[in-house]
């Protein structure tokens, strides 16, 4: 495993016969997709994780397709898409004011969009505005002014970066009066799992509102701005909290924050970095010199450990307990456990997912008589994995079942960042997941009662 050797011109094949680099290759034989399989299987040995377990098997490739798709913006240029898709518009001839294609302000607004976060390498969404003041009585086609913007956003980006970098590009390649652009950006708030990982109150996502301007849009108080930001109004834009590139603030990456303290694997560092030049970029590149230690750090949160000893001790004392009671089943009431904190890792894409568990079962007295703690510990041992949110959702049913009876329900809601990273782009989207056991299979009211309990909000 390695990072793609420039003077490599062939790939040998399983049977012996070597490709010359003249012979086009299926996107799976491409150089740099292999490699980045390759530097996966690294990466999942460093977990402990067996690679040919059913579920991780495709993984490697599936990383590969999700990341190329997700910066194939390195291997495309502006002038392929904005030659020819300038088109001559007068505008008004005489008079008083300006319009169309002599002066007047175009628009395009709630362009939606991810890029890949330069920090951590997980996804982020983009809510992106572009303005433009044509020039010389010409006037861009409005559908390449989104795919500027996406040829920029299929990279490893900052917010900061992306919005001015789309604001220059447009600037150069339309020669216009003036670029603005506008850029709503979400990253989902990776925890200090030290700290936070129980905070009920944890947000889920972090937010910033970025901005560039150039010609007549370089002043932030010109009234081309002021006409830009009053048409974006009604998209919680607020002039006052838009960041400049300028500004000397802290990344906005909440990766920033893990410490560092502990000796990374030199292994899984070398195989991230493998992958950073395999997309076409330069791991030496002092924005993603720690990029490697930061996505390594966050992965390693779910490598096996010795919790599977720390929660089958709590379910033996906590079983023990109730069974000797000798309560009548007759009198059981129903009651919950709400909203209890989930973060987990996406064994398909190596990306994380978050979100809530709830959990209804029935107890002697209407009273949980083993404490939402434990239940909270149960939801942690599952999701401290490379997991699917449906083998997550049977498993706390049923270790739930094995300490609090036979009769529990369980629904898992949670946001999957692989829903936006691997071509599909359902900003907003979350999925959720049931498990019944015991009499909840049977009985439909009893469902229908703990359903309607559930807070209707969704996962932040």
């Amino acid at each position: 495993m390695g990072a793609l050797d420039e003077g490599h011109s062939y790939l040998e094949l399983a049977n012996g016969v070597k490709r010359g680099g003249c012979v086009e290759l299926s996107f799976e034989e491409e150089p740099e997709i292999l490699d980045i399989e390759d530097a996966v299987r690294v990466l999942l040995r460093g977990l402990g994780e067996d690679i040919e377990r059913e579920g991780i098997r495709k993984t490697p490739l599936r990383v590969a397709k999700a990341l190329r798709e997700g910066t194939r913006g390195y291997k495309q240029k502006v002038k392929d898409i904005v030659s020819g898709a300038l088109f001559p518009e007068a505008g008004l001839e005489s008079g008083v004011g300006h319009a169309g294609g002599v002066g007047g302000l175009v628009i395009v607004r709630d362009l939606d969009l991810f890029s890949y976060c330069e920090s951590c390498l997980f996804p982020f969404q983009i809510k992106c505005h572009v303005g433009y003041v044509p020039s010389g009585q010409r006037v861009v086609g409005l559908s390449k002014l989104s795919r500027v913007a996406d040829i920029f956003a299929k990279r490893l980006q900052d917010p900061r970066r992306l919005a001015y970098e789309l604001c220059t590009a447009l600037q150069h390649g339309i020669k216009a009066t003036g670029v603005a652009v506008v850029l709503q950006c979400s990253h989902i708030h990776l925890p200090n799992f030290e700290l936070a990982i129980l905070d009920p109150n944890h947000e889920g996502w972090v937010k910033i509102l970025v901005a560039s301007g150039s010609g007549v849009f370089e002043d932030e108080k010109s009234d081309s701005w002021t006409d830009f930001l009053s048409l974006l109004r009604f998209r919680d834009i607020n002039a006052e909290d838009i960041h400049s590139r300028g500004s000397n603030e802290k990344s906005w990456c909440p990766a920033h924050t893990f410490c560092m303290t502990e000796p990374a694997n030199s292994v899984m560092l070398n195989a991230v970095a493998s992958i950073l030049f395999s997309l076409g970029e330069d791991p030496l590149r002092k924005e993603l010199i720690e990029t490697p230690a930061r996505f390594v750090k966050w992965l390693m949160k779910f490598r096996n450990t010795n919790l599977d000893m720390k929660l089958n001790g709590f379910v033996r004392n906590s079983r023990g307990s109730l069974t000797s009671n000798g309560v009548d089943h007759i009198e059981d009431r129903f009651c919950s456990e709400l909203n209890l904190t989930l973060w987990s890792q996406c064994e398909h894409h190596l990306l994380p997912f978050h979100g809530v568990v709830h959990i209804g079962f029935y107890c002697s007295n209407g009273v949980n008589p083993v404490g939402r703690s434990l239940l909270q510990s149960i939801v942690h041992f599952y999701g401290f994995k490379l997991q699917v949110q449906e083998r997550l959702t049977r498993q706390i049913a049923e270790t739930v079942s094995s300490v609090l009876g036979e009769d529990v329900m369980v629904v898992v809601e949670a946001n999957h960042t692989c829903m936006i990273a691997r071509g599909i782009e359902k900003y907003g989207s979350n999925t959720a997941t049931i498990g019944v056991l015991g009499r909840f299979s049977t009985d439909s009211a009893a469902r229908a009662k703990f359903l309607q309990i559930i807070p209707s909000s969704r996962p932040a």
